[in-house]
């Protein structure tokens, strides 16, 4: 059997801890090679030391460059980790350990503390509540700090495994989750509204990359819309390091849909027109699916009949995680994820370009298939396509 070595002096890791990966069975390692692989992008600027997987732990190697609040920030953004922590290893050794934990609280600004220590390893002499209460003692006595179990300011956390202990001040919650990747890739329809980046987030959550594709009225109107949605794409690049964004010029072709269309079915047709482009596109970056922040009934498009014939444009499935929630939910979410302030910018984008005043709620597949069969799809598509500008997005930049 292959032998721990034993530590013999501290050094800082980057700790993450499983939950739903955990549960993963004989598959597991497929998705912490994952996590480790998302790691190694999003701290690309910086050399991160050896990995590896011990039980439902991740730890990570941490070199002195890279500072305590960058490690915070972004860890912060991994799927897959349910919390994470700063620890610094020390022998197993109770005074070796209390002096670490000592250092661990000092300069924190806490009044109140607690000791949380697990004990992976059942060969050391001491138990939980034993660790607990002797290194308790010892930083405050040395530190003067009080002990509350119920509230503290500051939890120092212990984890005791075969080759040594390892100290933190408190675990940080992590992004939870699947890591981006593992389940495929996406391209997201991001309108630059409130809702769609949160849509995009939820599936990055469930292990999906997600591309983005958006479409703007320039030059029929200015690039507010696009400006937008270059800085909400550069926001949700940050949980997976890489995306593709795809800005593709919409307001010539529904100058066109105009001409050649009745005024109540435009906002339809506009979007099977979207749904035809992206589709096209998703194919050149090998996604499988569309995601869209549709909400049942939310606008005028999202009638359960609208969406329906919407869907039919196209056989690409599309998936809409947001189709329960109602305006409120995903605010609270858009808030969370830092993208609401940049939704609510004032814009002129395309879903506002030449919308008629009463719209369609209720079409019907045949009304909508008479309609564009004055337009040559194939073409206007094609051309969409090919005038679409591509941008590379990455994190860190």
């Amino acid at each position: 059997m292959k032998r721990c070595a034993l530590i013999t002096g501290n050094m800082r890791y980057l700790i993450g801890r499983y939950h739903e990966v955990a549960l993963k069975g004989g598959n597991r390692w497929r998705f912490v090679d994952q996590i480790k692989h998302n790691l190694r992008t999003i701290f690309s600027d910086y050399q991160l030391g050896r990995a590896r997987s011990l039980g439902s732990r991740l730890m990570i190697e941490l070199s002195d460059e890279i500072p305590d609040d960058v490690v915070r920030a972004r860890a912060a953004l991994i799927f897959g980790l349910q919390n994470f922590s700063i620890s610094y290893s020390a022998p197993l050794d109770i005074e070796a350990i209390a002096r670490e934990a000592i250092a661990r609280a000092r300069g924190q600004e806490a009044k109140t503390f607690r000791v949380t220590a697990k004990r992976d390893n059942k060969r050391f002499a001491l138990n939980s509540m034993e660790i607990d209460r002797i290194v308790g003692a010892a930083v405050a006595d040395e530190l003067g700090l009080a002990v509350d179990l119920e509230n503290p300011d500051l939890t120092i956390s212990i984890e005791i495994l075969n080759e040594g202990a390892y100290v933190s001040a408190g675990k940080i919650a992590g992004a939870g989750g699947l890591p981006v990747g593992i389940t495929g890739r996406g391209l997201a329809l991001l309108s630059g509204g409130i809702d769609s980046p949160v849509a995009a987030h939820r599936m990055m959550k469930r292990g999906l990359h997600v591309d983005f594709v958006h479409f703007h009225g320039h030059p029929l109107v200015s690039t507010a819309s696009r400006d937008k949605a270059v800085d909400l794409a550069t926001h949700l690049t940050r949980y997976q390091g890489r995306a593709t964004l795809m800005l593709v010029p919409f307001g010539i072709l529904q100058r066109e849909i105009v001409a050649r269309s009745l005024r109540p079915l435009r906002v339809v047709m506009y979007r099977r027109f979207m749904m035809r482009i992206a589709a096209e596109l998703a194919r050149q970056v090998d996604a499988a699916v569309l995601v869209s922040g549709e909400s049942l009934g939310q606008v005028a498009s999202q009638t359960l009949e609208n969406m329906m014939v919407i869907q039919s444009a196209i056989v690409m499935p599309v998936l809409r995680p947001l189709i329960g929630m109602d305006k409120n939910e995903i605010i609270v979410e858009a808030r969370r994820l830092g993208t609401f302030e940049t939704s609510i910018l004032p814009d002129e984008d395309c879903c506002t370009l030449f919308t008629p005043p009463h719209p369609e709620t209720h079409a019907k597949p045949r009304d909508v298939e008479e309609s564009e069969a004055q337009l040559d799809i194939a073409r206007m598509v094609a051309d969409a396509v090919a005038q679409t500008e591509v941008v590379r997005l990455s994190f860190p930049r």
